[in-house]
């Protein structure tokens, strides 16, 4: 166990998370402002993007990159400089760090390594999406992308269909087609929102039902980055009726019969195969994948 005192002086540094606005700088808190002109260093998801965000505000501390591609070997820089003392934001391209964006292993690493991590509230396009959308906020599953094969997509909607909870999920564009009608077809004509450019001059919340959504950006050319929100089920599924492993992301299933149940690889690999009616090909990439 570990207890962390956020403001107490300690021998090293801490990490800084720092959400940045989704589209309108007005959003940025004076107390985000004031964290990035103070560290040492900014690590950020793409240093140019960013980097107009600091030049907008007349912020000159140095960034360092941080990305999906780097982010071991950034850790491998960064935890030594705030075991000396320095301090470190990280940012994402939009919104909070870690949510469907890097960070979350560098906040990993910070506790694991008994440095201070310190979160800043701010902008969050999920958030605004749900309260946005009319519907219930009160109990939510926050998702983020689906997987893009076909295959993997429908396992996951399958897991999710029993839950009552309002879902929240992200998706670009060129995809959204395909994520609504997977939607609409494994988890039925529910009251859907389709939340897109929040916070920005061509805001807008597509509210009705999954098929009449699906019509409209079938019909319709939409731009920029979806929020996807989605009414939980009505229905009430017996406990035995709801999928023992629905919780579990592919790789998750895979290693729980690995090490709770002493599998070999293979045969776990198999055994996910045939109860998400998956091939074996994909669940067998899903594992090694997401484990590399």
């Amino acid at each position: 166990m570990k207890v962390q005192k956020s403001y107490e002086d300690g021998a090293g540094g801490t990490l800084y998370v720092v959400p940045t606005p989704i589209g309108n700088l007005e959003d940025i808190t004076f107390r985000a402002l004031k964290t990035l002109k103070t560290v040492n260093v900014i690590a950020a998801e793409d240093t140019r993007n960013t980097k107009k965000l600091l030049n907008h505000f007349e912020i000159n501390t140095p960034l360092i990159s941080y990305h999906e591609h780097n982010k071991l070997g950034r850790e491998e820089q960064l935890l030594p400089r705030m075991e000396q003392g320095e301090s470190i934001a990280v940012v994402s391209d939009a919104g909070m760090p870690a949510i469907s964006d890097p960070g979350y292993e560098l906040v990993q690493a910070a506790i694991a390594n008994d440095l201070p991590v310190v979160v800043l509230p701010g902008a969050n396009a999920a958030l605004c999406a749900l309260v946005g959308s009319g519907l219930p906020a009160k109990s939510f599953h926050f998702y983020g992308f689906l997987p893009r094969k076909k295959k993997e997509k429908e396992a996951e909607l399958d897991r999710l269909k029993g839950l009552k909870d309002t879902l929240l999920f992200y998706e670009s564009p060129h995809r959204l087609k395909d994520t609504l009608k997977a939607i609409k077809d494994r988890l039925g004509d529910r009251q859907a929102v389709i939340a897109r450019e929040l916070t920005k001059r061509f805001e807008e919340f597509s509210r009705g039902t999954t098929e009449e959504l699906l019509t409209y950006v079938t019909e319709t050319t939409l731009k920029g980055e979806c929020c996807i929100v989605v009414e939980g089920t009505s229905s009430d599924i017996h406990e035995s009726e709801v999928l023992w492993w629905s919780h579990l992301s592919v790789r998750e299933h895979v290693i729980h019969y690995i090490e709770g149940e002493s599998l070999p690889s293979k045969e776990a690999i198999k055994r996910v195969a045939t109860e998400r009616q998956m091939p074996k090909r994909e669940v067998y990439q899903a594992y090694h994948i997401d484990s590399d």
